[in-house]
């Protein structure tokens, strides 16, 4: 792959994709820019009580990550590699599964005007697992504020980025089974799937490994 390009890692919460994003950053000499999640003062309570707490949690995510995606369109000629742990483009599935009606009319507003002027990523990969492999990969990292999300959250969560994912065709997309892999402590899981995305040029893929 050209040493210019930009590659968004994307997967429901827990399934591999800041572990990824790195991963593949250091293979290619890449940046690798990551979600701010810890800094977002508003998830913990957001996990507890979603309908209070969803539309701060969701503006404060939506302008964290237009700030980076702003920040793509300086590259620095000498670092013109990335690799994101999201595709701007998917905050719609959040905002649409934990926004009010009313709240919505206003994200819709707000949405388009920040859109308009981003990168589009070069490829995107989408990384999928069952809920029990979701679940286990939230507890063994560990985040204090993820120890309250809800199973059926995860569930809907998933059905939504399936559905989002089945209609994209803004860039050539892998999606990947993660069930059988282990991105953290076998490294030939690791070195196999960053082989399978830096050859993946056109449409959509699938890699099942395993």
């Amino acid at each position: 792959m050209a040493g210019n390009f930009y590659i968004a890692i994307e997967g429901v919460i827990g399934v591999g994709k800041t572990t990824l994003t790195q991963a593949l950053a250091a293979a290619t000499g890449a940046r690798s820019i990551l979600e701010p999640v810890e800094e977002n003062p508003f998830l913990e309570a957001f996990y507890k009580d979603r309908r209070r707490f969803a539309f701060q949690t969701q503006l404060f995510f939506l302008l964290s990550r237009y700030r980076q995606m702003m920040a793509l369109r300086q590259r620095d000629l000498f670092q013109n590699a990335v690799v994101c742990d999201y595709l701007f483009q998917k905050d719609r599935i959040f905002a649409g599964i934990n926004l009010s009606d009313e709240e919505m009319v206003l994200y819709d507003q707000i949405l388009p005007l920040l859109e308009r002027d981003l990168p589009r990523p070069d490829k995107v990969v989408y990384l999928r697992a069952d809920l029990p492999v979701i679940l286990k990969r939230i507890e063994k990292r560990g985040r204090s504020f993820e120890r309250s999300i809800d199973p059926d959250y995860l569930r809907v969560l998933d059905e939504a980025y399936t559905q989002f994912f089945f209609h994209y065709q803004a860039a050539p997309l892998l999606v990947v089974n993660t069930n059988l892999i282990d991105l953290v402590d076998r490294p030939a899981d690791r070195d196999d799937l960053i082989r399978r995305i830096l050859g993946h040029e056109k449409g959509t893929a699938y890699f099942n490994p395993g």
